[in-house]
């Protein structure tokens, strides 16, 4: 039962950066357009600092449970079983931490600012000047 909630928060988390990396990519096209200008160039910067860090973000949750393998596959279940549902627990909080966690690093690591607001000005800003 704790392995199937754990497989279950892993995809849930997994599942939703996949849904997150869509929609950045399908938004490209309006900052990506904005790079041929001087003055809002830096929304598109933003933007690709923004979608490698969503990439980066992928291998570090790979990394992560990769290390939860290891640590439970290391669980003794022969000397005491409730010893070993502990563990697996401690390890199952720390994957999730750890999971919710690569986001924030990733971004920091790319220097990634971009923000869904800031799409949003932009639209108003094209719609004022058309």
């Amino acid at each position: 039962m704790i392995f199937t909630n754990t497989i279950n928060s892993i995809f849930a988390v997994i599942y939703g950066r996949m849904v997150e990396i869509y929609l950045t990519a399908s938004l490209g096209p309006i900052p990506l357009a904005t790079m041929a200008n001087h003055e809002w160039g830096s929304i598109g910067q933003n933007y690709l600092k923004s979608l490698f860090a969503l990439g980066f973000q992928a291998f570090l949750i790979m990394v992560c449970v990769g290390i939860y393998a290891v640590l439970v596959q290391r669980i003794a279940i022969d000397a005491e079983i409730m010893k070993a549902v502990w563990a697996c627990m401690g390890y199952t909080v720390l994957l999730c931490f750890m999971l919710f966690k690569t986001g924030s690093l990733s971004k920091s690591v790319f220097n990634a600012h971009w923000y869904k607001p800031a799409l949003m000005i932009l639209v108003i800003k094209v719609r004022n000047v058309i």
